[in-house]
């Protein structure tokens, strides 16, 4: 990953690029414990092949820190989630300013944190390892747009939404307060970056040849 977009830098075809933002994460099927969005951030780099037709890639290596607030009833408080996550997106582009972006995204989950008003929660055992409730491996879709207006500059949404569920297969009664079974994660990123490499689109003219007398 580091060795190679400086090698395709130099060859003129690939550019690299930087990115970091806001999450506003949350998750879906989870009404069960009045779920609401929490704020989050995410940074990370990407590949970016060179392309004049209309159809582009992108590939990206993103830390991104999800998670969501809680309140059933008797506990309330907010779960945070860090994910090491892979999106390979299509690339569409409408104009040399603008890319439309829609793709497939895999995910590793590093640690997950659970904070709770609750007098028990992460005091009594079933709550000493919060990992151990947690699938390690999400995936799911990814679509987005982003503006690039000047140089190497760009800005962009994405809307990310998760296929697998977030919590392992326990039954009901075994779910800690915090969680419900078919939860899946479901974030919306804003972002800026800057792509390294990126070829002007002006045209530079050459010099018209002189005449002998």
């Amino acid at each position: 990953m580091l060795v190679l977009p400086a090698f395709c830098i130099a060859q003129g075809g690939l550019g690299i690029g930087l990115k970091a933002g806001y999450n506003f994460a949350n998750v879906t099927n989870a009404s069960s414990i009045n779920n609401s969005s929490r704020a989050g951030y995410f940074f990370g780099l990407f590949l970016a092949p060179s392309s004049k037709g209309i159809i582009t890639s992108r590939h990206e290596l993103i830390y991104s820190r999800q998670g969501y607030n809680f309140d059933n009833g008797t506990t309330s408080g907010n779960v945070n989630l860090d994910y090491i996550i892979i999106p390979q997106m299509l690339g569409i582009n409408i104009t040399k300013f603008v890319q439309l972006q829609l793709g497939m995204q895999l995910a590793y989950l590093l640690n997950a944190k659970a904070d709770s008003t609750s007098k028990n929660a992460g005091t009594s055992g079933s709550y000493s390892s919060v990992m151990s409730y947690y699938n390690p491996f999400d995936y799911g879709f990814g679509a987005g747009v982003e503006l690039h207006p000047v140089l190497g500059l760009l800005i962009g949404a994405r809307y990310n939404i998760s296929l697998n569920n977030m919590y392992k297969g326990f039954q009901t009664g075994q779910m800690p307060s915090f969680s419900t079974i078919n939860a899946k994660n479901n974030v919306v990123q804003i972002f800026a970056g800057w792509i390294f490499g990126k070829k002007s689109h002006s045209k530079k003219k050459n010099p018209s040849p002189s005449r002998e007398n």
